[in-house]
């Protein structure tokens, strides 16, 4: 009787285990903190570049840079229209921007290889951190809400502009 006994009260034991712990888990916040998308969230802020007018409606990744563009800023501008075309038949929401940081126009060899970029010159106000360092998203309302690190990961960045554009009504 004993040994039944010990069988059912483990089977109860194990049927109720995930319920106490799930609930354990809300309430003592045992989550691991980190969200769910690998760029960094920004408070929006309203860009007023005169420059962003033509691209309303639509999701942009804008580069900082000079326009002598290094290696780094060729690998980023690379990186931007991969991660464009990644987005298959949602690509027409997204466009890519590069900032123009100096004087000077950008090498003719260059532009043939970042055909549909846009450029502008407009200052990095707003734009925080180290501006040529990072990838910047910039909402279809003109907001801009996320950056991407120095050197991202391009399957996580891909990821993040999908879940954007699936769960956005707007672009």
């Amino acid at each position: 009787m004993k040994l039944l006994r010990n069988k059912l009260f483990l089977i109860g034991l194990v049927c109720t285990a995930p319920f106490a712990l799930g609930t354990m888990a809300y309430l003592f916040d045992w989550g691991t903190g980190a969200g769910a998308n690998y760029g960094e969230l920004i408070p929006p802020r309203a860009l007023a570049a005169s420059a962003l007018q033509p691209l309303r409606g639509k999701w942009v990744l804008a580069s900082f840079d000079a326009p002598a563009c290094d290696a780094h800023c060729e690998k980023k501008l690379y990186f931007m229209r991969q991660v464009r075309r990644a987005q298959g038949k949602n690509m027409d929401r997204v466009e890519r921007l590069w900032v123009l940081t100096g004087a000077g126009e950008p090498r003719p060899e260059l532009l043939p290889g970042i055909e549909g970029t846009r450029l502008a010159r407009f200052p990095a106000e707003g734009f925080p951190g180290n501006a040529p360092d990072h990838i910047y998203v910039i909402d279809p309302l003109g907001n801009l809400m996320m950056r991407f690190p120095r050197d991202p990961d391009p399957g996580r960045v891909i990821k993040d502009l999908q879940r954007l554009l699936k769960y956005a009504r707007s672009g």
